[in-house]
């Protein structure tokens, strides 16, 4: 079995995946469009060349994304993509990166559990944690 978070996006999908590759290093392995797809007659035509269904890995981690349907979009709640690095300068520079024209929800710091934690949420509306394991020094 494999688990795989699936993310929704209010029409900047594309734009996402690019961040993403640009700051992860996730890798982009497919993406469907609307156009030419039995549902392309369900969608206004400024949303033919949008996102249908995307497949990327970051680390090695599989995660899917796509652009909701118009009027389907909600803004994610209740769970947010963890990622975890051994290198505090590393994380940190992560951290800042997907915080940039988002919201932190908690400034990266050290904390009793971490050398380094932080939580936000991207300009495209993703919730993340960052994180470096082991004591602070």
């Amino acid at each position: 079995m494999e688990v795989s978070p699936y993310l929704f996006f209010g029409g900047n999908c594309e734009e996402a995946l690019k961040t993403y590759e640009r700051i992860l290093g996730a890798k982009i392995e497919g993406v469907m469009r609307h156009e030419g797809s039995p549902v392309e007659h369900q969608m206004p035509p400024d949303w033919k060349n949008k996102v249908m269904h995307a497949r990327f890995t970051v680390g090695g981690h599989v995660l899917m994304a796509s652009d909701a349907p118009p009027d389907h979009y909600h803004a994610p709640q209740g769970f947010s993509i963890s990622l975890s690095y051994p290198d505090v300068a590393e994380a940190e520079d992560i951290y800042n990166k997907l915080a940039e024209g988002g919201s932190v929800q908690m400034a990266f710091a050290p904390t009793f559990w971490a050398r380094g934690f932080g939580m936000c949420v991207d300009r495209f509306g993703i919730p993340w944690m960052v994180s470096c394991e082991g004591e602070h020094e």
